[in-house]
């Protein structure tokens, strides 16, 4: 036994991390994990708001980190729908403006009663950065004349009478990067007094947490907070853990179901490294290291 973990073939070594990678991938594993507080504080941000309060979600990422960043976009959108608030979504990436779309195939299939125009509209990307920030916080309509699909802002029930970016009561961004949740704390949430709560890739983390309690009310970490959110909000809606939203398209358990690869390449990354060393010290209290 000694001699065969000594001579391990690394090609079965990368064979078990395949198997570790895609068995959960196939079962849909979702591994122990715990809600954090700060995963609470964003939760609370949005379901604290009065049903029909108006929120503005901005979607500052690209496929690159879809994979962290897309199961929170979906969550805080299945969120806001069931919270019946006010939905208006924009980006400040060009490649943003796909997942907006996505998000509202979301309120299509799954809250058929909630109607473009008055519960949810988007004004999709606009470039500029954040010049389009400091814009919308004095004059919305002075920069987007129309929203995503050239309807005339005043013809439209959300925005006819939308004056600012201070007329929301809730900004949530998620962010990949610059312009975006650095941005937004700088010239929206700040200047303007207005709360906010981010979802950011795990890199980013770090560099906004100076900035909460105030004026970021909390933070979703990578795919580690987005399934804190999830849990929490399968809990709160216990609609969203039945098979029907688990198996949709944009499932609810997304975050979930990404932690269990990690979860398990990880343990056998651990378990590895502890027979490497056992391997040695034993090899080396016999004068053969």
């Amino acid at each position: 036994m000694l001699n065969f973990l000594r001579n391990l073939d690394r090609r079965l070594i990368f064979l078990i991390m395949g198997l570790a990678v895609a068995i959960p991938i196939l079962l849909r594993f979702q591994p122990p994990s715990e809600v954090t507080m700060m995963d609470q504080n964003v939760f609370n941000a949005v379901e604290d708001l009065p049903d029909g309060s108006r929120v503005l979600l901005s979607f500052d990422f690209d496929p690159g980190s879809q994979g962290e960043l897309l199961p929170m976009a979906m969550s805080f959108t299945r969120h806001l729908a069931e919270k019946k608030h006010k939905i208006y979504f924009m980006c400040l990436w060009p490649l943003g403006e796909p997942f907006i779309e996505d998000a509202m195939k979301l309120l299509q299939e799954e809250y058929p009663h909630l109607k473009y125009g008055t519960d949810y509209m988007s004004f999709g990307y606009k470039p500029g950065g954040e010049a389009v920030i400091k814009n919308i916080v004095v004059d919305w309509k002075n920069l987007f004349i129309t929203d995503s699909r050239k309807q005339d802002l005043d013809e439209v029930p959300m925005t006819a009478k939308l004056k600012s970016a201070k007329s929301m009561d809730l900004l949530i961004s998620i962010s990949a990067g610059d312009p975006g949740t650095k941005q937004w704390i700088q010239y929206a949430a700040t200047p303007a007094d207005l709360p906010m709560v981010a979802g950011c890739t795990g890199v980013q983390a770090p560099l906004f947490y100076p900035y909460i309690p105030d004026p970021l009310g909390g933070l979703l970490a990578a795919i580690k907070g987005a399934a804190g959110y999830e849990k929490i909000m399968a809990e709160a809606y216990p609609a969203l853990a039945t098979p029907e939203f688990i198996k949709a398209r944009f499932s609810s358990t997304a975050a979930q179901q990404r932690m269990g690869p990690q979860f398990v390449a990880h343990l056998l990354m651990v378990v590895l490294i502890l027979l490497g060393n056992i391997v040695f010290f034993i090899d080396r209290s016999r004068g053969n290291a």
